[in-house]
């Protein structure tokens, strides 16, 4: 069975954790957010699979190179120029020659796609979307569905007050091949805006599929610090071992080879990278440290967001949501603002 990984994104709403990354290769409790989705679908038997590349492509393709070592073949689709949703995916028509499933790069989840597979197949389906159930309706576009689950309207972002339905799309689609007919080459085109209201006004086998596993659209910083936490609390299934944190207030992941001092304090969901190196007296709360990062003593961090190779001196304290691109240097007795997004040594 063949997949796509739509990863052209160059995620600029998480800046400036993204300046020299691509978003799908943000750590999730220290391993890239694509190697979960890559997991996910070995774990569903697909064993051919293509990504989309555009921002920082090589970060992708040498990390990941041809896949042997996932346990499956993964080949790229270069974009100069960005394709847009559909237009990404009409580019691969040469390689997705049978029935396929494609997944946003930016989604984290542990979704049954055996389950949203079979349902498309049960359903005689052009075209399956996975559908979540969402509160907060003014982030996502929604899904309308008879009920059969058959597709009747799209809204994108509507108030609160004013939706229709609060099942989101989540970027997780099965199509069959006939789905190309719909799409023209060499051009941007768009699923949501283009691809999908033409299947809806021709009446087209087109279906949505609720789910009840977890989802996350990895969107924004404050979404991917979240994130980590619903991953420690374990409400989604991901390869880590988070441990009691020393006062048993929260849970704490350690990556390989950090060293952490005896008397360091920590309160909430906290993820410590590979290669770490936090001193003695530090306090660290609902927290994210990329791998090689320095915490000197006596610092203070509180649901900040710390990126790779950076070093935050001594007695500094870094206040919520800010956030700290890689390789920066925080200089001894800083106090960052609130919401501070720093980008160059402080």
């Amino acid at each position: 069975m063949k997949a796509m990984i739509m990863a052209a994104g160059v995620g600029s709403r998480l800046m400036p954790l993204t300046i020299d990354i691509p978003k799908p290769m943000i750590p999730m409790v220290n391993q890239p957010l694509m190697e979960i989705t890559l997991n996910l679908l070995h774990e569903h038997g697909f064993r051919e699979i293509i990504a989309n590349l555009h921002y920082q492509k090589q970060v992708i393709s040498e990390h990941f190179c041809d896949g042997q070592n996932f346990g499956m073949q993964l080949g790229y689709s270069p974009e100069d120029e960005l394709l847009g949703t559909a237009g990404g995916v009409k580019n691969c028509e040469w390689f997705l020659d049978d029935c396929f499933v494609v997944v946003s790069g930016d989604a984290l989840t542990d979704a049954d796609i055996t389950y949203l597979w079979a349902q498309h197949k049960k359903n005689g389906a052009l075209a399956t979307i996975a559908l979540k159930e969402v509160e907060e309706v003014e982030q996502f576009g929604v899904v309308v569905t008879d009920d059969r689950g058959k597709i009747e309207q799209f809204q994108e972002k509507p108030k609160q007050g004013e939706a229709l339905s609060h099942l989101a799309n989540t970027g997780i689609y099965i199509f069959e091949p006939e789905i190309f007919k719909y799409i023209p080459p060499r051009q941007f085109y768009d699923f949501g805006k283009q691809v999908f209201p033409e299947l809806v006004r021709i009446g087209a086998p087109f279906f949505g599929v609720p789910i009840d596993n977890y989802w996350c659209d990895v969107g924004d910083l404050e979404t991917y610090r979240q994130a980590h936490a619903d991953i420690l609390q374990g409400k989604l299934k991901a390869n880590c071992q988070p441990i009691l944190c020393n006062n048993g207030k929260g849970r704490i992941v350690v990556g390989e080879a950090a060293q952490i001092a005896d008397d360091v304090h920590f309160e909430g969901n906290v993820v410590i990278g590979n290669n770490c190196s936090i001193e003695a007296g530090a306090f660290i709360c609902d927290s994210v440290i990329w791998d090689n990062s320095i915490v000197e003593t006596k610092s203070r961090l509180t649901k900040c967001i710390v990126g790779r190779n950076c070093k935050i001196g001594r007695s500094v304290t870094v206040n919520p949501k800010t956030v700290i691109a890689s390789g920066c240097e925080i200089v001894d007795k800083t106090n960052t603002a609130p919401g501070q997004k720093i980008n160059s040594v402080r």
